[in-house]
């Protein structure tokens, strides 16, 4: 029998008399019948390198503080500056991404005041930010709802105009996926309208009040599957044609079209516009812009009786109780008078790169391209650069899958805009499409080839246009855990902390399969568990660890926390509206572990190794996870997930090098930090401290407090080499870290 050994070691800390640290237990045996944890080391088996400077950082979004100019002038300026500002720091994520929420809300973004509008005289149409620097500063930009809106759904409170019932108003397709912007004819830009009566029903017409430009040909269609053609049901169905729902001299007015000469049960229509009339609407023919495209002021939906007596069954009215409708794309024209200031603060690029979030690192910034012109997005970039301002990349919009943006319209756009941020800025690195949190990759309406896969279709209108080098990056969201949004996985149970390593591998993957080239970095530009956990328990902290661990693992060059910002309730770090911190909560602990503890907070190339972990569960799920990196100062760093929630396991680390058959162990001083249970302990109560959360789609409001509410804590322990375990706390995130020693075996 051989003999074990068993050596304990303590550290402590006390706070207001309670015990704040737990034991560091560190065993010696004289087998390894243990659980093992086994990096591969091999030189020159390193499946990623990075620096966390560039690759580990936060994502922070407009920024909301009230209904008036000056509540969230304040808001903003209160959450960037000290003392809440260097509390956020304290977390140690290094590099921000810049998020831009008007890209969701449909809405045109003003991020610089002082500009040019196309009718100057009316302060109205196409707005251009100016690229010139003065003295003075941008310290916070406004949206612009836009008036010819087709959507009812999306971010916000904003409607459709084309049920509102509104004779004055009209929706309006992007003129900058016309025959004269993209240089191809309309037909390869076919623009449309979709109608979601909300169940199916009996229907044999439309009835279509024309705007202008309005369609000379166009195809009236309905869905054949049961679900939406959007997400899960994109492709479980498909767009046919109505008998009679071809249209080839379409002459504006009010068409009346009775579609079939019996009836069917419909809930999905669509309107597939490949030929425009290219009459100008109502802002005028000075401006070809006005021109291009297809408008439509109102659609109805319904019967034609033999007496010919129509039967409409929309609902018409200037609110998302209309029936809902969705569109193609959106005019960005807007007039001065569309300013909303109630939206929020979309933070002033000057403030952003000057107040400290940054620290002087290179940022990811976005530019509006759904609801933009080039000339604008062009002189954003040409300012910043003009400031000197350090750029990790510009994303080209923000989540054009989740507007239903078909993926050559958005090629389109995306190859118009890079042409005109060049011609100021050639060295600008530009990248995209910030696809919305997905299960896999984005699929969309087939093609006439079959072809669904979103990036497959974009990087082949690339191709096809010789202008793959305008690609310089891939980027994406990801929320695995949104409660009817994101990957619409809903994440209660704690067994859903198995998900996340297998997940991300899969997504990689989806993208590679589908097109993504090899050469082309990705990065994870904003994401989290949305309303995975809460305060009341460390999950969310260690969903946090496991997942930068595993998309680092999977070769992504970035991956950034959101929303990296204070809250007065859950969230990253929780205050008070005296800008005290209330609450350190469970991620904000869990970032420290990652970026101070597991990296060096350096920009040095830190280089990442696979690791592999033997400790299951009888169902075969994986229970620690481990992500290993060799950092600048010469010192392994493994980080570990224990994600058994009720169990501490003993793991030995080796590390090996698989081309000489011999392994290698730590040796002497190993530094122990440890973010479980043990450090965050949430106590309920009633009365103060709330927090809002959801559940089961529904807000749910809890009370109570953490204490202890961190810091991770820390020890030395020494390893005898091949022969130690490590103690690995129940339910936590353990970073062992030092030097290995000779090869042995």
């Amino acid at each position: 029998m051989p003999v074990v050994f068993e050596t304990i070691l303590l550290t402590v800390s006390v706070l207001s008399g309670e015990l704040k640290r737990g034991l560091v237990v560190l065993l010696l045996v004289g087998s390894l019948g243990a659980q093992n944890v086994v990096v591969d080391a091999t030189p020159g088996h390193a499946v990623n390198s990075f620096s966390p400077a560039t690759s580990l950082g936060g994502a922070i979004d407009r920024l909301r503080g009230g209904p008036t100019k000056e509540d969230n002038e304040r808001n903003t300026e209160r959450l960037l500056t000290s003392p809440v500002l260097k509390e956020m720091l304290g977390a140690g994520w290094q590099t921000v991404t810049y998020r831009q929420n008007t890209e969701l809300m449909i809405e045109a973004w003003h991020w610089n005041a002082r500009g040019t509008w196309s009718n100057p005289a009316k302060q109205e149409g196409y707005f251009v930010g100016s690229p010139d620097p003065t003295s003075g500063k941008i310290m916070h930009s406004w949206a612009y709802p836009l008036p010819h809106r087709g959507a009812t759904m999306g971010d916000g409170d904003g409607w459709s105009r084309l049920t509102d019932g509104d004779p004055r108003s009209y929706w309006k397709s992007n003129p900058y996926l016309a025959e004269p912007f993209t240089g191809e004819n309309d037909s390869k830009h076919p623009q449309w309208v979709m109608i979601d009566l909300g169940s199916k029903v009996n229907v044999n017409a439309i009835r279509v009040a024309w705007a202008n430009p309005y369609a000379t040909r166009y195809i009236v269609q309905f869905w054949t599957g049961e679900l939406e053609p959007f997400y899960d049901g994109i492709n479980k169905g498909s767009w046919q044609a109505f008998p009679k729902g071809a249209i080839h001299d379409g002459a504006g007015g009010t068409a009346t079209l009775k579609l079939m000469n019996w009836q069917i049960p419909v809930r999905y229509l669509r309107i597939w516009m490949t030929q425009s009339s290219n009459t100008c609407d109502t802002h005028g023919a000075e401006d070809k812009r006005n021109c291009l495209g297809y408008a439509i002021d109102e659609l109805y939906v319904g019967t034609i009786a033999p007496d010919g007596q129509f039967t409409d069954v929309v609902k018409h009215v200037p609110s998302r109780q209309q029936t809902v409708t969705w569109p193609s794309s959106v005019d960005p024209w807007h007039s001065a008078a569309d300013l909303d200031y109630g939206r929020g603060d979309q933070i002033g690029l000057d403030f952003f790169f000057t107040c400290g979030v940054t620290r002087g690192l290179p940022a990811m910034i976005p530019i509006a391209i759904l609801y933009n012109n080039p000339e604008d997005a062009a002189n954003e970039i040409a300012y910043l650069y003009k400031r000197k301002y350090p750029l990790l990349g510009i994303e080209m919009g923000e989540e054009a899958d989740g507007q239903r943006v078909l993926p050559e319209d958005y090629a389109s756009l995306y190859l118009q805009f890079a042409k005109a941020i060049h011609k100021l800025v050639p060295q600008a690195r530009l990248g995209g499409p910030s696809f919305e949190g997905t299960e896999g990759d984005v699929d969309s309406w087939a093609d006439a080839n079959g072809r669904v896969s979103f990036l497959g279709r974009f990087v082949d209108y690339l191709r096809a246009h010789d202008a793959l080098k305008e690609f310089a990056f891939f980027s994406f969201e990801h929320y695995p855990c949104g409660a009817g949004g994101g990957e619409g996985k809903i994440c209660k149970d704690w067994s859903s902390l198995y998900w996340e390593p297998t997940y991300v591998n899969h997504l990689i993957q989806a993208w590679k399969d589908n097109g993504l080239p090899p050469n082309v970095p990705f990065y994870m530009t904003e994401g989290n568990d949305l309303e995975d956990g809460g305060p009341e328990t460390v999950k969310r902290g260690l969903w946090l660890a496991d997942y930068v661990g595993s998309m680092m693992t999977a070769g992504a060059s970035g991956t950034y926390y959101f929303h990296y910002i204070a809250t007065p309730h859950d969230g990253f770090l929780t205050i008070d509206k005296d800008n005290r911190v209330v609450t350190y909560p469970p991620q904000y602990l869990a970032a420290e572990v990652i970026s101070k503890e597991w990296v060096q907070p350096v920009d040095a190339i830190h280089k990442l190794f696979k690791t592999a972990s033997d400790v299951k569960d009888a169902e075969g799920n994986t229970l620690v996870t481990a992500y290993t990196v060799k950092r600048p100062d010469g010192k392994w760093s493994v980080m570990l997930v224990n994600k058994d929630r009720d169990h501490d396991h003993a793991v030995a680390v080796v590390f090996a090098d698989t081309t000489k058959k011999q392994n290698r162990y730590f040796v002497g001083r190993v530094n122990r930090v440890v973010f479980g249970p043990e450090e965050y302990q949430w106590h309920s109560e009633s009365g103060s401290g709330a927090a809002i959360l959801s559940e089961d789609d529904r807000p749910r409001r809890i009370t109570g407090h953490a204490d202890p509410d961190g810091p991770p804590s820390k020890s030395i322990v020494h390893s005898h080499g091949a022969d130690t375990l490590y103690s690995l706390p129940k339910a936590s995130i353990t970073v062992l870290r030092g030097h290995i020693g000779p090869p042995q075996g």
